[in-house]
């Protein structure tokens, strides 16, 4: 049995199978809502119900820490009569954007003792079309897949540059360090919604845990290649100095913006007496050094705990926004099928 959902003051309507997510029925009729994670913790994809009833997928909790008390998770939820849904904000799907590829592995680098940064090129003449700050999936062979961000500016549309932390006992990042130049891997993309806008002129704000890095990295080199400017502040949190794996990324965008653009490296198990280097994790890093980000943007990329912590405490006491926290929630273990989400 299936339900209709609409989209309240719009004509947009589609029907939700049983069992099948309000978010999933969306992606798969060419309408995508925000999402990240699609389990449960990120958050991104909370929004009202302003007429009908929902059930929570298998007994899950169709709400998180995230929600307000009107709100639910699209992701987590399925109609138990038809429904009119209030998203924060929707658009339909270019059917001919998501893609698959056979991509070759063209280099393999350590950049941290547990982090590769891993070099794909597409097959000859073609291309890949991202937003920055978008997500690939990965098919790691046995069925299922893993999401990982491209750390690459969609200008370099020929190639996909991934950071992977290795994982002990990852279905594939543990696979990672054996990798050689010419290995095929299958990819998806482009996934997710956590993207710039580039009409604003606000300051901005990024703060990342570990290979939370990536995405943001590629927002950056997108904003460096159309030449933005805003102020712009880096927080960059990692255990120990040698987790900032990617200095030199950094390096060039202090040439780039040299009056506005501001970093510092959260360092929660280390003590460092540099000018940029702060000893603790990023929440505290943030209350530190951005004590008021109303009228700012924030974009947060990392683990649950990390982005609950910063969401919690960027909302409640240093003035911002909801509408202006964006999070990229690194979850492990595999991601949906895509064939499940996406338009036939």
């Amino acid at each position: 049995m299936s339900h209709r959902v609409a989209i309240t003051g719009s004509d947009i309507a589609f029907d939700c199978a049983e069992n099948q997510s309000v978010l999933d029925a969306a992606l798969r009729a060419g309408i995508e809502l925000p999402y990240s994670c699609r389990k449960g913790v990120c958050g991104n994809c909370a929004g009202g119900i302003a007429q009908g009833e929902v059930a929570g997928l298998d007994g899950a909790s169709i709400r998180n820490e995230s929600c307000t008390p009107e709100q639910v998770l699209y992701c987590m939820c399925t109609p138990a009569s038809d429904l009119q849904i209030q998203p924060v904000s929707w658009h339909r799907i270019d059917p001919g954007a998501r893609k698959r590829f056979t991509a070759k592995v063209f280099r393999n680098q350590l950049a941290a003792h547990d982090v590769s940064v891993l070099q794909l090129r597409l097959p000859a003449g073609q291309r890949a079309k991202f937003h920055a700050g978008q997500y690939l999936q990965l098919a790691v062979g046995d069925g299922s897949t893993r999401c990982y961000s491209m750390a690459n500016a969609p200008h370099e549309s020929d190639a996909l540059t991934l950071h992977i932390r290795h994982v002990p006992g990852g279905a594939f990042s543990a696979r990672v360090p054996m990798l050689q130049q010419g290995d095929l891997l299958d990819v998806e993309l482009p996934f997710g919604a956590v993207t710039l806008d580039a009409a604003s002129a606000r300051p901005i704000v990024f703060v990342a845990g570990g290979t939370g890095f990536a995405p943001i990295k590629s927002i950056l080199d997108d904003m460096a290649k159309r030449r933005i400017e805003r102020p712009i502040t880096l927080i960059w949190g990692a255990r120990r100095a040698e987790g900032i794996y990617l200095r030199s990324a950094v390096a060039k965008w202090q040439r780039q913006w040299p009056g506005s653009f501001r970093f510092v490296a959260a360092l929660s198990e280390e003590s460092r007496d540099a000018e940029d280097a702060f000893s603790g994790r990023v929440d505290q890093a943030l209350q530190a050094h951005c004590p008021e980000l109303a009228g700012s943007e924030l974009y947060c990329c990392g683990s649950p705990g990390m982005v609950h912590a910063v969401r919690e405490l960027a909302l409640q006491k240093l003035g911002l926004a909801a509408a202006d926290f964006h999070a990229d929630v690194f979850v492990d273990g595999p991601a949906l099928s895509a064939a499940e989400a996406v338009p036939a």
